[in-house]
């Protein structure tokens, strides 16, 4: 019989520094996107679809970074 191993045995991260790594490059696309609209924008190239779809990317990657934020700190209890 041919087991398949288990794949989350085989992480060497613990789950939060991964979540840091994640967020580090979440961070990055962020910025990324923002001076591409930037620019766009600057240079009157773009058509509106395009930079619609770039803001709606950038967006995405915000909530993205916001939950990785909230996993990340701890809850703390008044």
């Amino acid at each position: 019989m041919n087991e398949r191993p288990d794949l989350n045995s085989d992480l060497s991260m613990p789950t939060e520094d991964v979540l840091k790594v994640e967020l580090e490059v979440f961070r990055r696309e962020h910025r990324d996107l923002d001076q591409a609209i930037s620019a766009l924008q600057e240079t009157g190239t773009a058509d509106q679809l395009t930079l619609k779809r770039l803001k709606k990317q950038k967006l995405i990657l915000k909530d993205k970074i916001a939950m990785i934020e909230d996993r990340l700190t701890p809850d703390i209890i008044a």
